[in-house]
């Protein structure tokens, strides 16, 4: 149905991760692509390497919230499968060739993918996020976000990296989970006429987007809930430009942002925080 991809990755400073980030998504993609970058005033020469690599790069003269920056990139987008990925997402063999044999298919219109903060089971996340927690912090306590120490994190955690993500892909296939790994969301621009745009109020909006896709479902049912493709496996970093010394300035649009429970109520929050769990 789909055979390309606009690629929406947000930025601020981090030219370390953000090379990685540009090689296995060179490395690891099969179909042709778009890649749309939105710099949030990177002062690294982020937004040069980009612009020098291809990318096309939205220029904002301050550090926006993350589904500003991802609506950024929709209006500029030229296909009809959306991809929102963090900048510190390491991708896998073929990724967009398994993304596209489920995306669209069976109103499964808005899906996400299995990483180290989420599994397809609480189990497999917990032992995964365990084991990536005790490599990361004493490695960046000594080195900091250094091209060697982002290299040699990520080596300590897949000694085989190619072999694993296809053990996990062999395992579990294109089964679907019901939930999400925020660093990376993909969505048809069918899915967004159903359900709209990122909601620019919530820095949190993947769980938003959740929401919306459960509600829908329940509603209208013309969609699946925003589920995790089991066997199609990322690596993410998390939380890199957060913890780095250079932390970025606030955000431009912070007296716009209200909380998750704001919108939607506690007794809501609630229930779906009970139907992620399960």
């Amino acid at each position: 149905m789909y055979d390309m991809i606009s690629i929406i990755v947000a930025i601020y400073n981090q030219i370390e991760m953000n090379k990685l980030f540009l090689h296995s998504l060179r490395k690891y993609t099969h179909n042709p692509y778009e890649l749309i970058v939105v710099d949030n005033n990177s002062t690294d020469g982020s937004r040069e390497f980009f612009e020098n690599n291809g990318a096309i790069v939205i220029q904002n003269n301050g550090n926006y919230s993350y589904p500003y920056c991802q609506n950024q990139g929709i209006r500029k987008a030229s296909y009809d499968v959306l991809c929102f990925l963090n900048n510190d997402n390491i991708l896998s063999p073929d990724w967009d060739v398994h993304l596209l044999n489920v995306i669209g298919k069976n109103n499964c219109d808005v899906v996400s993918f299995a990483s180290n903060d989420r599994g397809i089971n609480r189990h497999e996340t917990k032992t995964k996020d365990q084991k990536w927690k005790r490599i990361k912090y004493p490695i960046t306590t000594m080195f900091g976000n250094s091209k060697f120490s982002l290299r040699l994190m990520f080596k300590l955690m897949y000694p085989k990296w190619e072999k694993y993500t296809k053990k996990i892909l062999d395992a579990y296939g294109y089964q679907l989970s019901e939930g999400f790994s925020g660093s990376a969301i993909a969505m048809t621009m069918k899915g967004i006429e159903k359900v709209g745009l990122w909601d620019e109020r919530l820095q949190g909006a993947d769980f938003d987007l959740y929401a919306r896709t459960k509600q829908r479902h329940e509603q209208v049912g013309d969609i699946q809930p925003l589920s995790i493709i089991a066997g199609l496996y990322i690596h993410h970093y998390g939380r890199i430009t957060m913890k780095s010394k250079h932390r970025p300035p606030q955000f431009v649009d912070v007296k716009n942002l209200i909380s998750w429970q704001d919108k939607w109520g506690m007794d809501a929050c609630e229930k779906f925080m009970i139907a992620l769990k399960q």
